[in-house]
């Protein structure tokens, strides 16, 4: 069983070099540990994804310029999420919002190649399937 991902969830981004944090709004109406429960669809840039520090993807043109510019040598650049679909796969059986429920098993895709995975769910206490 998979455990149900909440406000306050610590996130990874796989070209990311800072570990960031998952804004749910209270829009659901649903609580999971007394704070707002995710559905798939909290996958919004800057709203509930929030930035990973420096960006380390030479898919992400910004990284690719300045490492063109440095001479081949890889550059950094600041991080900007482009999330272009949902949390896959979400709960099948559980529904939060007429959306699936994210659970910490659940991946999202960054348009410069990043897979952004849930290192801590938020919560420990609520399973889901």
């Amino acid at each position: 069983m998979a455990i149900h991902v909440c406000m306050g969830a610590t996130l990874m981004c796989s070209f990311g070099v800072a570990p960031s944090s998952l804004v749910v709004l209270p829009k659901n109406n649903t609580m999971t540990s007394y704070v707002p429960a995710a559905n798939i669809m909290d996958n919004i840039p800057m709203v509930n994804i929030l930035p990973f520090g420096m960006c380390t993807s030479l898919a992400n043109p910004t990284v690719a310029s300045a490492t063109t510019a440095a001479m081949g040598v890889l550059t950094p650049m600041p991080c900007i999420p482009v999330i272009p679909a949902p949390w896959v796969p979400g709960s099948p059986t559980v529904m939060l919002g007429n959306m699936p429920a994210l659970n910490n098993t659940s991946k999202l895709m960054c348009a410069y190649a990043g897979v952004i995975q849930i290192t801590v769910p938020g919560q420990t206490t609520e399973m889901i399937a």
